[in-house]
């Protein structure tokens, strides 16, 4: 029995050495993946008893503990009282393994992780102490594991936040040393090469598990938690010492050196911290006139091509056409990337647009979707990281006046705003921002049903409504309800503002005179109500007094715009209404000092011109407006002409440029003879090209109404009106050759818009050709079917050709869309007195006459509603 019991003892003992390896080596493994609780469930389970494998337990046994309470409560002041509860069992066995243990490797670990948990617990004086014991200087990064380099690299971190603490403690013996700038210089020293080593780290990492097959990752300790929390803080707390010490340059360059470094798999959500700080401090900090690019370094990477050039095989890396190349004799460095033919931002907005667009590449696809319980903390703290760049992403491009990007990029952020106010309402202002005003409603109900008294969802939301999808109904409801909703009283007087602004717009959609005269009652009750609550908003007298001038109440709606104006006299609103006010009164002189001191102060703003052609006709005669006419087409030239043609192909058939560059005056030159011979074929050929879209724009181009957004159908629609303004003028010189020429030029612009069609028919009734007056008033209606002027001049033509019984219809149905057009009402009595019908005729010219008296050179609705 004695000849077999020894070969069988040796089988036996290599049997358990190698089961002891293969348990090594598992641990190992995990430790390296950082894969946590696969550590906890290999040694919880080992049975094999022997010294080594027994301290290689305790170790990893502290560190799988420690590793996994770091990662749910990060090493904060606020979590120091439950590290000192939780982290005890961890502290015991790592205790263990720095007493047993026979190698130096495992009890320098040991040292590590032990100053770890100190720094955990608050105990910054042992943390220092048991680093200096582990000498982290002595160890070789070239030589070095994966595992031990996080383990270097988190002892500078720790060593860097344990000085700082300290030093923030007044009367602490470590805050004794004399040169406190030194102290300063060795806390940033420590995170700056943290930092480096951390990079390092994980770029080996990254290279080590190219080709290998990695296992499951924790729940806890996947890929995007491989460097850890400590590491995370002390990669940017590097440069926001430098920031805070007002070094902002080198703070700025050292984000730039961080994000250089060779990108990886398991740094790419480090990265998208880095790259969003930076963005934030750029746009934070940074004045465009002192930005400094940053420098290519061309001539300093060259040298270094030679030295490890290999390209990292990363499967995320967002810039795999870069080559990374190594600093020569800078050990302890990540590898960087070359910056050769590479994109250099040259301002602060480029740089930082890019920054965000790569952060948001990043926290997109980090983001949690699930909604589960279990994921509730994870799926809140992404969803708060993913909020924090969309932000600053906002800010960017709303910088740079780019909605539509905004829009769509805020697009791509529901698919995890469930329930989520923020990002709802950020959508929203984008759309309405980018002119997708249909979709932007909608969105803005969404977010009415999450906060239901939010006065400024309730408001942006009524203003969409009135101002480009005429839903008045719909915004009247937004307004009740922001008026129903307590709070502000600012944002309830602001509701009560847009109330009776919906009311007044109501007003002027009804044809029935009770109800007109029902919702202007209700829009001045509303107007008194936001007066009542913030008596200093000049915006709420100013609109009371355009309610009032629509209902013809003049002394009222004077005494008004005059309180406005003393509120806040530079208002180009209240001074345009305050002009129209005083024509309305016939005080034209006084009208027209208005209008040209408000011009002087708003030169760019034609509206006011306009409005000066009319009274300037009143008071110094036909030929004195002409000439503010062509100071209106080379205001417009100056303004608009450089743009449109680059946007663009140009309307017209150039007649502005002949007009401007001729010296005479309007009244003294022909319009006539600068249009060329085959101009009728021509703008044969452009009204055919321009049919389709001048039918989409119909709608937009009365002066009667508000006016059109900015935009370049907006911009043409001002030229167009220029040359009808001067056709009007030149019709009361009796030229009509002329005003046919500029009503030709204006059917370039818009072929069929209703305002041409009724100029040329004002040609033909100049001329007294009644039929084709007739044709071109009927075709204006047909493409505005309420345009008053149309209406009027078409019941007159047909007064003149005896047709008394249309003429009254057309009429009648003039006075019941606009009861304060007096020429209606003129024009209307002189029809019924051709009838014999002398009493009706009577009551209509009286009327007329009252409603003269109080009417302004202009509409009053032209002026601004001023949402």
């Amino acid at each position: 029995m004695r000849i077999f019991s020894t070969p069988a003892k040796t089988l036996k003992m290599a049997a358990a050495r190698k089961t002891v390896s293969r348990l090594e080596n598992d641990i190992e493994k995990f430790r390296f993946e950082c894969n946590w609780e696969k550590v906890l469930e290999l040694v919880k389970g080992i049975k094999t008893k022997t010294p080594a494998l027994e301290t290689l337990g305790h170790l990893a046994l502290g560190e799988a503990e420690l590793e996994l309470h770091l990662l749910q409560h990060p090493p904060t002041h606020q979590n120091i009282e439950l590290a000192r509860k939780e982290l005890s069992n961890a502290k015991h066995h790592l205790q263990q393994a720095a007493k047993t243990s026979n190698k130096h490797a495992v009890k320098t670990e040991a040292q590590f992780l032990l100053a770890k948990l100190y720094y955990a617990t608050g105990d910054y004086d042992d943390a220092l102490k048991f680093l200096e014991k582990a000498h982290p200087e002595e160890i070789s990064v070239q030589e070095t594991s994966p595992a031990r380099l996080k383990m270097l690299a988190e002892s500078y971190a720790i060593k860097g936040m344990c000085l700082e603490c300290l030093n923030n403690k007044s009367g602490h013996k470590h805050n004794k040393k004399p040169d406190k700038k030194e102290k300063e210089m060795e806390i940033l020293a420590c995170y700056e090469k943290a930092g480096d080593l951390a990079l390092l780290y994980l770029q080996r990492v990254d290279q080590k598990n190219a080709g290998a097959n990695v296992s499951g990752s924790s729940s806890l300790g996947g890929s995007s938690h491989m460097a850890g929390p400590v590491l995370e803080t002390a990669v940017q707390k590097a440069p926001l010492l430098r920031i805070q010490e007002g070094k902002l340059d080198e703070g700025i360059d050292r984000f730039r050196t961080i994000l250089k470094a060779v990108e990886v798999r398991t740094s790419q959500t480090m990265r998208a911290t880095v790259a969003r700080e930076l963005a934030e401090v750029l746009l934070r900090g940074v004045c465009m006139h002192h930005y400094t690019p940053p420098s290519a370094e061309g001539s300093i990477l060259s040298s270094l091509k030679d030295e490890r050039s290999g390209s990292l095989k990363s499967s995320g890396s967002s810039f795999a056409n870069l080559r990374p190349i190594a600093s020569r004799g800078t050990l302890g460095k990540p590898k960087m990337y070359s910056t050769e033919s590479i994109f250099v931002p040259k301002n602060v907005e480029e740089e930082a647009l890019l920054l965000l667009l790569i952060s948001e590449l990043q926290v997109n696809r980090d983001v949690v979707l699930s909604r589960h319980k279990e994921h509730s903390e994870s799926r809140k703290h992404t969803f708060l990281n993913a909020t924090a760049v969309y932000d600053l992403l906002a800010i960017t491009l709303v910088r740079r006046a780019q909605y539509n990007m905004l829009a769509d990029t805020l697009d791509r952020t529901m698919k995890f705003s469930f329930e989520e106010f923020h990002m709802w309402f950020q959508f929203g202002l984008a759309l309405a921002s980018a002119g997708r005003h249909a979709r932007a409603l909608r969105v803005l109900r969404e977010c009415s049903r999450m906060e239901p008294k939010n006065h400024i969802v309730l408001l942006e939301a009524a203003k969409i409504c009135y101002d480009t999808l005429e839903l008045i109904d719909d915004g009247i409801e937004f307004c009740q309800k922001a008026v129903a909703a307590e709070g502000n009283p600012a944002a309830v007087s602001r509701g009560y503002l847009m109330l009776g602004m919906g009311y007044g717009q109501k007003a002027h959609e009804v044809t029935i005179h009770k109800e007109r005269q029902d919702y202007q009652k209700k829009a001045l009750q509303a107007l008194n109500k936001a007066y009542l609550i913030d008596s200093q908003d000049y915006t709420i007298l100013y609109h009371t007094a355009l309610q009032l001038a629509l209902s013809r109440q003049i002394p009222e709606a004077l005494q008004k715009v005059r309180g406005a104006l003393k509120l806040n006299a530079d208002d180009l609103n209240s001074l345009h209404l305050l002009s129209l006010l005083l024509s309305a009164q016939k005080q034209f002189s006084e009208a027209l000092n208005v209008i040209e001191v408000a011009a002087n102060q708003y030169p760019d703003k034609i509206s006011l011109l306009f409005t000066k052609i009319k009274l300037e006709e009143v008071c110094l005669g036909p030929e004195e407006a002409l000439v503010t006419c062509k100071q209106l087409l080379n205001c417009w030239k100056q303004t608009y002409d450089a743009s449109l043609r680059t946007d663009e192909v140009v309307r017209g058939t150039g007649l502005i440029e002949k007009v401007t560059s001729d010296k005479r005056s309007l009244a003294q030159m022909h319009i006539s003879e600068f249009s060329d011979r085959d101009s009728g074929s021509v703008q044969n050929s452009l009204a055919a090209s321009r049919v389709e879209q001048a039918l989409s724009e119909v709608g937009a181009s009365s002066t009667e109404s508000t006016i059109p957004r900015q935009g370049s159908q907006f911009v043409w629609n001002i030229q167009a009106r220029i040359w009808l303004t001067i056709a009007e003028l030149y019709l009361l010189l009796d030229k009509p050759t002329e005003a046919r020429a500029c009503v030709q030029e204006a059917c370039a612009i818009f072929p069929l818009s209703h305002q041409v069609m009724f100029m040329r028919g004002c040609v033909h009734e100049h001329r007294e050709a009644w039929s084709e007056a007739k044709n071109c008033y009927d075709s204006s209606l047909s493409f505005n079917p309420t345009h008053i002027k149309s209406l009027q001049n078409l019941g007159r033509v047909l007064f003149y050709q005896e047709n008394y019984q249309l003429a009254e219809k057309v009429l009648r149905d003039a006075v019941n869309i606009d009861p304060t057009a007096h020429m209606s009402w003129i024009n209307l009595g002189k029809v019924l007195e051709a009838q014999g019908e002398y009493e009706s005729a009577s009551d209509c010219l009286l009327t007329g006459l009252q409603l003269e008296a109080t009417s302004p050179v202009q509409p009053f609705s032209i002026v601004s509603k001023t949402f």
